[in-house]
């Protein structure tokens, strides 16, 4: 049993309500990057000796408790009503809220809106910010209830942080690739803040073929910028799960993410590397916290400089491009959250907001 696995005054395992979202199954069969995250961080909880409950679809698997209204992920299910079966996912939560020392939520802000309504201490991921929209609810319960960044990068000036936790991987999961693979990969959302038609200039012009492969999650962009030019050395293959994860990212001669955002995190960019696979990128919000320029990597600032990269990826090592992955481990991110629950354990305050100039 991990040392952080139990109660700091009381002589049993931690007891933690885990909320996911229910856009996808935890795990996801394919795409769910959230989803995918709380995965990792429950089951490596359960095997430290934490009494994890995860609140996710009723499809999930997991060897924590499975806590369950919702029958399947919003997004794999036709003319299901997200909104309805969100209310009634966080609902069953915070009802069980008194069950919990602690309860992590990964459900963005709307929780905290709840979170209010309860004693039990609430600590929240912030995934990122989809808008500036959002803050608002952030800003509210700032300083009552706790905070953890997923890179320095993401961190908003108005709001107090526990905490700024990496993503872990479950290394075992990705094959070490000694040799130098033949394509470049673009592994993510086809959309146009993750790039594809950039890594598609990028690969032509540096001579090289490209595969691509994610979800489509904007169908014009799609059809716009990507597939008229799809040919012989341009393929798409789809949504990718685990086992061809792993055979597409290690047998890449590089993963281009030539990003159109402020990334908050890239679990394609540490996966890649986690194969010995090194990556070109844009420096846009954490990716100079994930990729080591010149070694991992290369963090590049335009598409003449992508070009120029791509063509000097072989002489970057592979086995310190894995050692360098080695440090986004699940058991890193394990532990330095079982040092935020403590925290956050020790400060315990009301989440309760005390009127409207609160």
């Amino acid at each position: 049993m991990h040392l952080l696995a139990r109660h700091p005054v009381h002589d049993r395992p931690l007891r933690i309500g885990m909320l996911a979202p229910i856009a996808w199954r935890v795990p996801p069969r394919h795409y769910g990057p959230w989803e995918r995250v709380v995965s990792l961080l429950t089951e490596d909880l359960v095997r430290a000796g934490v009494d994890v409950t995860l609140f996710a679809t009723a499809d999930s698997q997991t060897d924590a408790h499975l806590s369950a209204v919702v029958p399947s992920p919003y997004e794999e299910t036709p003319g299901m009503d997200a909104k309805v079966w969100e209310g009634l996912h966080l609902a069953h939560a915070f009802g069980r809220a008194p069950d919990f020392d602690l309860i992590h939520n990964h459900y963005d802000f709307l929780p905290l809106t709840y979170a209010g309504l309860v004693d039990t201490p609430v600590l929240t991921t912030i995934h990122g910010f989809s808008s500036e929209r959002i803050l608002p609810v952030y800003r509210a319960y700032n300083g009552r209830a706790h905070y953890v960044s997923i890179s320095e990068a993401d961190r908003h000036p108005d709001l107090t942080y526990l905490a700024t936790i990496h993503h872990g991987l479950d290394l075992s999961e990705f094959t070490f690739q000694p040799r130098t693979g033949d394509y470049l990969l673009f592994f993510g959302r086809i959309h146009p803040d993750k790039g594809a038609a950039d890594a598609i200039r990028v690969a032509r012009a540096a001579g090289l073929p490209l595969i691509l492969a994610g979800i489509v999650q904007d169908r014009a962009y799609f059809e716009r910028e990507v597939e008229p030019e799809l040919a012989a050395d341009v393929c798409y293959v789809g949504a990718a799960g685990p086992s061809m994860r792993d055979k597409l990212l290690g047998g890449a001669l590089g993963l281009l993410h030539l990003i159109h955002f402020a990334e908050p995190f890239g679990l394609s960019v540490v996966e890649a590397m986690a194969c010995g696979t090194p990556v070109v990128a844009y420096p846009r919000g954490s990716m100079p916290e994930l990729v080591e320029h010149g070694a991992s990597g290369f963090l590049v600032a335009d598409e003449a400089e992508a070009v120029a990269a791509a063509k000097r990826l072989g002489i970057l090592d592979r086995a310190a491009v894995r050692s360098h992955a080695e440090r986004f481990s699940v058991a890193q991110m394990v532990g330095r959250y079982l040092a935020a629950y403590h925290a956050a354990l020790s400060q315990r305050r009301p989440a309760k907001l005390e009127g409207p100039d609160a």
